[in-house]
């Protein structure tokens, strides 16, 4: 009954000139009806997940948190619902045609407008009018690359400036920086298990005044402030070699951490741990080479082995003094000329030499007579590779031809390039 209704409808519909295109979820049929061939076509009504879901529950799938996750902290960085028709003019495109009637009045008294398009004054003016969209302002600010940490938004490895005044006293030229920034934790009897900020902060002027200190606080911001204060007031000065490196080589052990240390010419540069080279910028030392083996994770044992390392240097005078001899210094710049650093202060150095065999001054100061170990290297090691000897078999046909070529341009018998090519032509 279904069938022959439609068909008469459609046949009527025809016979009218009304075009019948109904929509339903069907394919697409064709009715052959006794008075004439109409084909029809049936539209399908697609229903997938944009048509079901509405704005609200893709916005609340954005911004919403489970109550699990509100428990656990995830609700704070969640991203607030944006007007995204806030700032949008209908009918307004890139190029700003003013449509007569949509955009713009249609008609001027009694003249119709047409489409046009605005001049650039009018377009800005426009745009000073509509309402910017404002942007999302940044949780925390953009830290420049070079006041970072050692890594990402970390307080380690960051400056906080220089200690606080004490009373009339400003430390000028001082600077200080964190070297541990941690969440510690002990339990109490009333309040169970308290947490607090631990901060290990050194500070230093770049000219051998430095110092280090740790502070505890319920507050990041206290315990920075704390630790700096007290790095200020237990300062030490430590004498360098020529105002760039240590006086010699030192070995050092904290706990299970321990810090070779090596003297650098200038212009080596500080090789050594990131802790290790803040205490070194803001001790002022420029080159040094520092390796450290044990627990190297413990920031405070490093900075402990480090300082203490320092305090216990011997400079040249104290070593002339208590040898009773002249400290020289060999240069390989220099020609290995010995030149003078230091003398005994009493004017006069012992008559008697030296007995131990293994006086070394690069050892001696390494204790319990344990010096690192340096394997040994052969230097010709490279030669005696079979890839070795056959680039040295292809490259013996070359060999003083570059000197060769040399000299006959010198003297004029190198040949041109024009007749470089005719030589090279087959004879005939």
């Amino acid at each position: 009954m279904a069938t022959s209704y439609l068909i008469r409808t459609v046949t009527q519909s025809c016979k009218l000139g009304l075009r019948f295109n109904p929509t339903v979820n069907s394919n697409a049929y064709i009715f052959h009806p006794s008075t004439s061939i109409v084909q029809i076509s049936f539209s399908r009504t697609y229903v997938s997940f944009v048509n079901k879901v509405t704005a609200d529950q893709l916005w609340s799938g954005v911004t919403s948190v489970s109550n699990a996750g509100k428990k656990r902290g995830r609700g704070r960085s969640v991203k607030k619902r944006l007007d995204l028709n806030k700032g949008q003019r209908l009918g307004v495109g890139k190029s700003e045609m003013v449509f007569p009637g949509l955009t713009g009045p249609a008609m001027t008294g009694k003249k119709i407008l047409e489409v046009y398009q605005p001049k650039k004054d009018e377009s800005a003016e426009a745009a000073s009018a509509q309402k910017k969209v404002p942007e999302r302002k940044r949780r925390f600010p953009k830290i420049p690359s070079l006041l970072r940490g050692y890594s990402g938004r970390k307080f380690a490895g960051t400056s906080i400036g220089p200690p606080d005044p004490i009373n009339d006293y400003v430390f000028n030229g001082f600077d200080s920086k964190v070297l541990e920034y941690k969440i510690v934790n002990h339990m109490t009897g009333n309040l169970g298990r308290k947490a607090r900020i631990s901060a290990l902060v050194v500070t230093g002027n770049g000219n051998g005044l430095a110092g280090f200190a740790v502070a505890k606080a319920a507050t990041g911001k206290a315990a920075l402030r704390k630790a700096k204060n007290m790095a200020a007031q237990r300062l030490q000065y430590f004498e360098r070699y020529q105002n760039h490196t240590v006086f010699h080589n030192f070995a050092v052990t904290e706990s299970k951490t321990t810090i070779f240390v090596q003297k650098k010419p200038a212009g080596h540069g500080v090789v050594a741990h990131r802790v290790i080279k803040t205490m070194c910028e803001l001790i002022g030392i420029k080159d040094l080479y520092a390796k450290t083996e044990g627990q190297t994770g413990i920031i405070q044992n490093v900075t402990k082995a480090f300082f203490k390392g320092l305090m216990e240097q011997e400079t040249h005078q104290q070593l002339a003094d208590r040898m009773q001899l002249n400290v020289v210094e060999y240069r390989p710049e220099m020609e290995n000329v010995p030149i003078p650093v230091a003398k005994p202060s009493q004017g006069f150095s012992r008559p008697d030499p030296i007995k131990e065999e293994a006086f070394d001054f690069n050892n001696m100061y390494y204790k319990d007579g344990r010096i690192p170990l340096k394997k040994y290297v052969d230097p010709d090691l490279q030669f005696k590779l079979p890839s070795t000897l056959r680039y040295f078999l292809n490259q013996h046909k070359h060999r003083n031809q570059k000197h060769a070529r040399y000299l006959r341009h010198v003297h004029g018998l190198e040949p041109s390039p024009e007749e470089v090519k005719f030589r090279q032509k087959p004879l005939k």
